[in-house]
């Protein structure tokens, strides 16, 4: 599969830093029909979902008049049956710092922003049915573009330029992290119906880079003392990202309007949005207003990730 970024350099930093096994055509081929399978599934609960969405939020209305959310349970309590979404594996990004990410339900750390409830599904595309106890992991840029362990980087400087600035060997030690802050980075297990939930802000951007979130899959996991994770296997690398239309209007809100230096990337044009939806796969999360009204008093966005359970890179933590 060819990894697309904004440079060559920026290529071989993903080939030889995060060098996942690469399949075949066939295989691909392969998966295109099970995710398909398991769209034509879900699509036939769609009236059962959309009545659950509208008694979920009937029942929670008045639980997110503040910031400060205490529900530890998901917003939805089963995987959402519309929105089967089956990302291909794409680039974990140079942001990427495993030491950081943290086993929680909650990562803001105090982040400035909109608040965002992710309520993500993880269902397996070979029998299109949950996957249990599987450690979903995330982590994104706070609302002017910064990266948690790499604050002392620049998002307005491209990245090309950030190599050349720091004279930095592309290899297998490849680091370029700054501090070790934690905050927008989290982990946590699906429960019995292959569901979690993080509680986060809604993400800014940086340069040459749409809003997006980033998440994996992994499985057989063991944890460190600290909460980070020991070893485990990765099932999938993607990215969630937001309509535009949606992104636009939160972008006029503090503190992301502050963020005037660069022009924000949108959708249609982003590298790694056009690698996520090749063969009818959707990144995009689905939202509604936390309040019912207003997106920009909070979100709530879903979304499901399709893996395949037969294909395990064994993961380097």
């Amino acid at each position: 599969m060819k990894v697309t970024i904004l440079t060559v350099l920026a290529s071989a930093l993903l080939s030889v830093a995060h060098a996942p096994q690469k399949r075949s055509e066939e295989e691909l081929a392969s998966r295109d029909l099970a995710s398909a399978k398991c769209a034509r599934h879900v699509g036939e609960m769609q009236r059962r979902r959309i009545e659950k969405r509208a008694e979920a939020l009937t029942k929670r209305s008045g639980s997110y008049s503040s910031v400060t959310i205490t529900t530890e349970s998901p917003y939805y309590p089963t995987i959402q049956n519309d929105t089967c979404i089956l990302t291909p594996e794409v680039t974990t990004g140079p942001y990427i710092w495993t030491k950081s990410q943290t086993l929680r339900q909650d990562m803001t750390e105090g982040q400035a922003g909109i608040p965002l409830i992710l309520d993500v599904g993880v269902i397996d595309i070979n029998t299109c049915e949950p996957m249990r106890n599987v450690l979903v992991d995330l982590w994104h840029c706070n609302a002017t573009g910064s990266y948690s362990s790499f604050i002392g980087r620049d998002p307005n400087t491209p990245f090309e330029q950030l190599l050349q600035e720091l004279n930095v060997t592309i290899d297998d030690n490849f680091d370029i992290h700054t501090d070790n802050t934690t905050f927008l980075r989290g982990m946590w297990p699906t429960d019995a119906n292959g569901v979690m939930e993080m509680k986060t802000i809604v993400p800014g951007f940086y340069v040459d880079r749409t809003v997006h979130i980033h998440a994996q899959v992994h499985q057989n996991w063991v944890l460190k003392p600290n909460g980070t994770v020991l070893t485990g296997t990765t099932a999938n690398t993607g990215q969630f990202f937001i309509a535009d239309d949606i992104t636009e209007y939160l972008m006029s809100y503090e503190p992301y309007v502050s963020h005037t230096e660069i022009e924000r990337t949108t959708n249609a044009i982003d590298s790694i949005y056009s690698q996520e939806t090749v063969n009818g796969w959707s990144p995009e999360l689905a939202v509604i207003p936390m309040d019912g009204e207003d997106y920009a008093n909070g979100i709530i966005g879903y979304i499901t990730m399709g893996v395949d359970s037969t294909w395990w890179n064994v993961s380097s933590f």
